[in-house]
């Protein structure tokens, strides 16, 4: 995360409607703000050093076909105190503050040594409003007045926003910002996302603005966006419990289980892993190295067949300790005992398993039939809504790895939701038996709907 300032400038395209210019902001202010709009996926460059940035960088905020908004990012205020010297040296007092940074930009100096400033400059002044985006652990230097100071000659309206606000006396800071008028101010974390402290700063600046319709429209669409992805992420892990929850498996009462059931389990923890990589995706976290993203995903990726982690969801079996790598598979233990070969291969490690589930049919057959049971649903749903959670408050410039939040179920094992138990008779809602992905999610759309909804 780079320490310095730097700065990002809004502008809408249409005439008299308002544009922001955000000065000072940190590596990756936008994407965090404004996450997860498309442009975050690639606004300039960030790294962990000062003065990273050196051009201008452009992207829009579009609502539909309508552009509300460009940000632009760049340079920093490297030597705000050289500006000012030179404007003390060179330009009359008794010019107002355009007049004299205009004289400025037009000079040697603006091409030459203070060629970064004069970028920042140009753009405010081309801008209808700047966000002083500062980091808030750092103590207020003379450098910042000296920035405020230049900044103020361009007579555009100032907001500041500050950065790492966590556990940060601001009392300093909000200090010398009154002495020079600046009053409203907002703050956020680009390590910890809080949308609604995105609606407050769109909202601060609104207020700011002799007309705030560009900015009302633009909050409103950011909550239809937030709803949407929100509605689609439950969606998502709505048709992974059924997918799992559908997945049956049929094996004669004389064969060995073990293979089937650990390729069940293996066929599940594939299915879990993909579902985190489509989470990750709608809320815009793209990551160039697959690497980055396992270790962020590190937490959840205990094996959900682990019985320690049903005993950290307060996830209790109902029939007998669920152990080994036996654990989740749902299996008829009246019939048990009296096969053979099934009963000698799995013996006293069977546990957490379904009640009967043999139909007669099966009986005549002499076969088992195997799902996964409910107590891993129920943890594979806790898992999934936990991470959904840690994702819709998480920055994008966070580095560290994604943590459990609730440990809590979402319903009592012995109680799944009506779509799951309607899943075990719907083997052709789970792609694990049809291997047909697309049509599996059609044919329990309906159920899908209906449980997301529980999911709220």
């Amino acid at each position: 995360v780079a320490m310095d300032a730097q700065t990002v400038s809004i502008t809408n395209p249409s005439a008299g409607v308002p544009s922001l210019f955000t000065t000072y902001v940190d590596p990756k202010p936008i994407d965090v703000l404004l996450t997860p709009t498309p442009l975050a996926q690639a606004f300039g460059e960030v790294k962990n050093a000062a003065a990273t940035t050196r051009h201008v960088e452009q992207a829009a905020i579009n609502d539909g076909g309508d552009t509300l908004v460009y940000l632009y990012d760049t340079p920093g205020l490297e030597d705000a105190g050289g500006v000012l010297d030179w404007l003390e040296e060179n330009t009359s007092s008794r010019s107002d503050g355009i007049e004299r940074l205009q004289q400025f930009l037009a000079s040697p100096a603006a091409e030459g040594d203070f060629n970064q400033e004069a970028k920042v400059l140009r753009q405010l002044l081309q801008s209808d409003m700047a966000l002083y985006v500062v980091d808030a652990r750092e103590p207020v230097l003379n450098k910042y007045k000296d920035e405020l100071t230049v900044l103020s000659w361009c007579a555009k309206p100032v907001m500041p926003v500050f950065n790492f606000i966590g556990g940060q006396n601001l009392q300093a800071w909000t200090d010398m910002l009154a002495r020079r008028t600046l009053h409203v101010y907002s703050g956020f974390d680009t390590v910890a996302f809080d949308f609604e402290g995105e609606i407050r700063l769109w909202d601060n600046l609104a207020t700011m603005l002799p007309e705030r319709d560009i900015l009302d429209r633009l909050m409103a669409m950011r909550r239809r966006e937030w709803q949407q992805l929100d509605a689609e992420a439950k969606s998502d892990i709505a048709h992974f419990l059924l997918d799992v929850a559908a997945y049956k498996q049929e094996i004669d009462e004389d064969d060995n289980p073990e293979p089937v059931l650990q390729t069940m389990q293996a066929s599940v923890r594939q299915l879990e892993r993909q579902l985190q990589q489509q989470l990750f995706q709608t809320y815009r976290f793209y990551h160039n190295e697959i690497d980055t993203e396992e270790w962020a995903l590190k937490a959840f990726r205990q094996d959900p067949f682990d019985s320690d982690l049903l005993k950290e969801y307060g996830i209790r079996t109902t029939t007998g300790a669920a152990t080994g790598a036996l654990i989740g598979l749902g299996v008829d233990m009246v019939t048990l005992g009296g096969s053979l070969g099934l009963g000698t291969a799995i013996g006293g490690v069977l546990g957490g398993v379904l009640p009967n589930m043999q139909t007669i049919s099966d009986k005549l057959a002499g076969k088992h039939t195997l799902h996964i049971d409910p107590e891993t649903l129920t943890l594979l749903a806790a898992r999934a809504l936990d991470l959904l959670a840690a994702l819709q408050t998480r920055g994008h410039a966070a580095q560290a790895e994604i943590q459990m939040h609730s440990g809590k179920a979402p319903w009592p094992a012995a109680k799944l939701p009506a779509e799951l138990n309607k899943a075990r008779s719907q083997p052709k809602w789970s792609s694990l038996n049809t291997r047909e992905p697309e049509q599996s999610r059609r044919d329990r759309a309906e159920a899908a709907a209906a449980l997301a909804a529980r999911l709220g």
